[in-house]
């Protein structure tokens, strides 16, 4: 039996693992911010509706940083904006039937709303606190990332408040970023750090084909990640240093990938048909931004069903793997998988 006759989509029990939190905020989110800012004369941007127009989804590299720079990050600046935008992209993930959460997000100060980054961080975990009452099936942890444009001290404050809010639900350390810019070596150190203080730490890997050089793709390696992100541009050997790893997690997104023009072709080009049938690393589809692409995690598993044919059974099976790599402990493990079927 095919899988679309025998399961819905939205009420499987789902893991993700690689949402970046301002990009995962719903573009009605964004709208009802800036209707209220815009009432109190608190703001001269455009309606989030007019400058993301709903349907719009082929943002690229060179367009999707700078919608956050330029525009997202000027809207979400306070802390108001940020524990409702937090709520509500939960509040999402809750109603496709996501079980387990990991949002990342890059410690940002907000002085002109007196808010510094551990400010930042404890606004976001007060959200995800208050979220987990409304929507008790939810369970989401935090991710702190270290942004690729950060200086080694910049750096070491994300390690600092990732120990700092551990015992909050932060787990782990991200590297992420604009993937033209910076030197990866130079977080060597405080990945170190972070590894050595018993957090985890997942990287985006070979996103793009400005860091995929080698010298790149051996500094990360060398750091013995937990997991890696996107894993696009990966030469053959190491995809096959990769494939030896057990257990590494892969947090494969299908729509961003395809939208933003990082792979060759459509979907059924996706390296995700690549990968799952390997029997080291544990990929995990994940949605990555979805307030920019469109599509929800249970949209990326019809996906994946769609164009690479998977049964009932390997949809549910791929989909349980992937609570051995989350970052929560074995009390969490245990809790799915006596709720993910």
């Amino acid at each position: 039996m095919m899988l679309e006759r025998g399961l819905d989509f939205v009420s499987m029990p789902k893991i993700e693992l690689h949402a970046h939190l301002t990009g995962s905020i719903s573009r009605q989110c964004l709208h009802e911010i800036w209707e209220v800012k815009k009432a109190a004369g608190k703001t001269d941007l455009e309606d989030p509706l007019l400058v993301m127009p709903p349907g719009r989804h082929d943002y690229d590299l060179k367009t999707f940083f700078p919608l956050f720079s330029s525009y997202i990050y000027n809207l979400v600046n306070d802390a108001g904006s940020l524990e409702h935008s937090t709520k509500s992209v939960i509040r999402d993930f809750a109603r496709d039937g996501v079980v387990y959460l990991e949002l990342r997000t890059t410690p940002r100060a907000m002085p002109l709303a007196g808010l510094d980054k551990a400010g930042y961080v404890g606004a976001v975990l007060r959200a995800i606190e208050d979220a987990q009452e409304e929507a008790p099936m939810l369970h989401t942890r935090l991710i702190l990332s270290i942004d690729r444009r950060n200086t080694l001290d910049e750096a070491g404050e994300v390690v600092a408040l990732a120990k700092l809010f551990r015992d909050r639900g932060v787990v782990a350390v991200d590297l992420c970023g604009d993937p033209t810019k910076g030197d990866v070596s130079l977080f060597t150190p405080v990945l170190e750090e972070a590894k050595a203080a018993g957090l985890k730490t997942t990287i985006h890997f070979a996103e793009a084909e400005a860091s995929a050089s080698e010298a790149e793709l051996s500094t990360i390696m060398s750091w013995m990640p937990d997991r890696l992100g996107h894993v696009i541009h990966v030469p053959e050997t190491v995809k096959r240093q990769i494939a030896e790893l057990s257990g590494i997690g892969l947090e494969l997104c299908l729509s961003c990938n395809v939208h933003a023009k990082m792979i060759v072709g459509s979907f059924e080009a996706h390296h995700f048909g690549e990968w799952w049938r390997v029997d080291g690393p544990i990929v995990v589809p994940c949605t990555d931004d979805v307030g920019v692409f469109g599509s929800p995690l249970s949209n990326e598993w019809r996906l994946i069903q769609k164009h690479f044919n998977l049964q009932r059974e390997e949809i549910l099976g791929l989909a349980r793997k992937g609570i051995d790599v989350i970052f929560a402990g074995d009390d969490e493990r245990e809790r799915l998988r006596g709720v993910m079927w």
